[in-house]
């Protein structure tokens, strides 16, 4: 069980006002070595199949039925087998004049997102890399945010979170875009979504812990991404986290992401003793 993890005068009311207002990622030279593992290297969104690729796109059409309302997609098969879980899908239904696979407990929108992948190799809005400042960033992320979670806009701030109706909130898409990731198999799609969720800015807190939530809710133990991502990143901005009521009253409630924290924030203590002992010597 969880002891109370603030003294009674840094309780502040619960609110979901608290942003953080710096990106999730800085310099990678001033991140301490436990931040340093958790952050893959920049990942350049693999160039839309070509027709060697992905055959001649005269493959056969496959019918989707996504989300509890039914919401029709499709798509050439050629296309689909880039994933394990479609291909499998796919020859499960070999004699079958039409396929069609059901999905009612997906989103229609993320589900339009990794489609979006498949064919294009990346999805809305597009990894860009600035050749004048040598850095990566979103499309469009200059524009103000239309996102009811996130008016202020700025940097990264394009379509940053996405309302899933099976949670009831807000969530960040590309943390639910890398678990739908997870559950087909697509690896590189994986390290593309961790990689924009790094670009985000000017999330709120509780819309941070909700997400961190589902990932947890949606990746294997062994994951050491995104569930890593998160560990550093509220390692990285605790004092925004401290002040968040949302935040003690999530780890009040415990869960296994507040004891993963537990054991990263020890790692992340071990680690500044260590860097101390050797500076004195």
């Amino acid at each position: 069980m969880f002891k109370r993890s603030f003294r009674s005068n840094d309780r502040v009311e619960k609110s979901q006002a608290v942003k953080l207002k710096k990106s999730y990622y800085r310099d990678p030279a001033k991140l301490s070595k436990l931040q340093r593992s958790f952050e893959a290297p920049p990942q350049h969104p693999r160039s839309p199949p070509t027709a060697s690729d992905v055959g001649s796109l005269t493959s056969p059409i496959v019918t989707f039925t996504i989300g509890k309302e039914g919401r029709l997609f499709a798509a050439h098969e050629d296309v689909l087998v880039q994933s394990p879980f479609f291909e499998a899908a796919c020859r499960s239904q070999l004699l079958a004049q039409s396929k069609r696979i059901d999905l009612p407990d997906e989103e229609p929108e993320i589900f339009s997102c990794v489609l979006e992948y498949l064919y294009k190799g990346d999805y809305y809005p597009r990894l860009l890399h600035s050749k004048r400042r040598n850095s990566w960033e979103l499309e469009d992320a200059a524009v103000n945010s239309p996102n009811p979670q996130n008016p202020s806009g700025g940097r990264g701030s394009v379509e940053a979170t996405i309302y899933i109706s099976a949670v009831g909130e807000y969530l960040l898409k590309d943390t639910v875009i890398y678990c739908a990731a997870e559950k087909y198999g697509l690896e590189e799609l994986k390290r593309l979504a961790l990689r924009k969720q790094g670009l985000q800015s000017g999330i709120e807190v509780a819309t941070i812990l909700r997400s961190a939530r589902y990932a947890y809710d949606h990746t294997p133990d062994s994951d050491s991404r995104l569930r890593a991502h998160y560990l550093a990143l509220i390692i990285r901005c605790r004092k925004t986290f401290k002040r968040s009521g949302t935040m003690q009253l999530e780890m009040e409630s415990g869960g296994k992401l507040f004891f993963d924290l537990f054991v990263a924030l020890c790692n992340h203590v071990d680690d500044i003793v260590e860097m101390g002992y050797v500076h004195h010597q």
